[in-house]
């Protein structure tokens, strides 16, 4: 007679929240950390900034995750609404002329740190990532893992969108890994399978074309992930997760970039009465792609909205 195990282990009395470990407020700092909001966070570390960082926000999340999934607390395919709904970003600015990172959460910050690695001569702070860069970032944050279906398809969709091509090329990267999953199965030791990393380490290179990830990119190639493995879950740090990654990174850095736009725009137009404040009130969203809809609030006795949306400019 079998019995059903308790979700939570007496051995773990409590789980390890957002608030343990972070020095954040509102909802997210009582809600436990998930494994997918780790993922979510390797993915974008390795994308921005070429690795996972040493004592960085995505180890923390990644050690308190497995905490919470041995104490029954969350399941491994588990994320937080917060990622799940807002997601996770990385943005540099250059400050003083030194490279400044922030790290945040559901819009809450998490971390914030110079970069010793980027030259100080480096100030382009809108740079888009594309969808090359994002499969040698799954190379590094899911490299290990022995191709399948669901790889090969995410890859096919990944390949296709970059190359603006419908048609598998021959010896791409689409062609190599759709040939790792017909053969991994029938090879019985998961060292001699063909991984992630072998079929993706130089993915940028193999790529004849490659273009900026896009939310509707990130749509498809999730999708046929999904569809071609068991489950309804995209791998963490794989490849679906990390097209994804990179294009809600790409998308908050083209709102922050025309929200820029508008702003100097706004310092051309000659008003009789001078601007006091310029204030921007963004909220994130959870669709794909990131729609950007700005309201500017004319100036004077008849104060209306031009055009409405989630993203709003005001002047007094």
């Amino acid at each position: 007679m079998s019995q059903q195990q308790p979700r939570r282990s007496h051995s773990y009395p409590d789980s390890m929240k957002y608030g343990d470990v972070f020095d954040v407020h509102g909802d997210i700092a009582s809600k436990p950390v998930a494994p997918q909001d780790a993922a979510s966070m390797q993915s974008a570390e390795n994308l921005v900034l070429g690795k996972i960082q040493r004592g960085g926000p995505a180890a923390v999340m990644q050690s308190a995750a497995s905490y919470n999934v041995r104490a029954g607390i969350v399941d491994r395919d588990e994320a937080t609404d917060v990622v799940r709904d807002q997601g996770v970003s990385i943005t540099e600015a250059t400050i003083g002329g030194s490279r400044v990172v922030t790290e945040r959460i559901g819009g809450e910050i998490v971390a914030q740190y110079v970069d010793p690695r980027v030259p100080e001569t480096s100030t382009d702070s809108t740079l888009e990532y594309t969808i090359g860069e994002a499969l040698e970032a799954a190379a590094l944050s899911a490299g290990e893992k022995p191709v399948d279906q669901g790889d090969a398809a995410a890859i096919q969709a990944a390949e296709m969108r970059a190359t603006g091509s419908s048609e598998v090329r021959p010896g791409g990267l689409a062609s190599q890994a759709q040939s790792a999953a017909d053969v991994n199965p029938r090879i019985m030791s998961d060292e001699n399978k063909t991984t992630l990393s072998d079929v993706l380490g130089d993915a940028t290179a193999r790529l004849p074309s490659d273009k900026p990830a896009t939310g509707k990119d990130a749509q498809l190639v999730v999708g046929a992930e999904i569809r071609n493995q068991p489950g309804t879950n995209t791998t963490p740090g794989g490849v679906a997760s990390s097209v994804a990654a990179a294009a809600n990174i790409d998308e908050r850095l083209k709102l922050i970039k025309a929200l820029r736009q508008i702003e100097r725009a706004h310092r051309l137009i000659k008003l009789e009465k001078p601007t006091r404040n310029l204030s921007y009130l963004a909220e994130g969203s959870s669709s794909l792609p990131f729609q950007l809809r700005v309201a500017i609030a004319s100036t004077g006795p008849h104060k209306r909205p031009v055009a409405k949306g989630k993203y709003k400019i005001e002047k007094d």
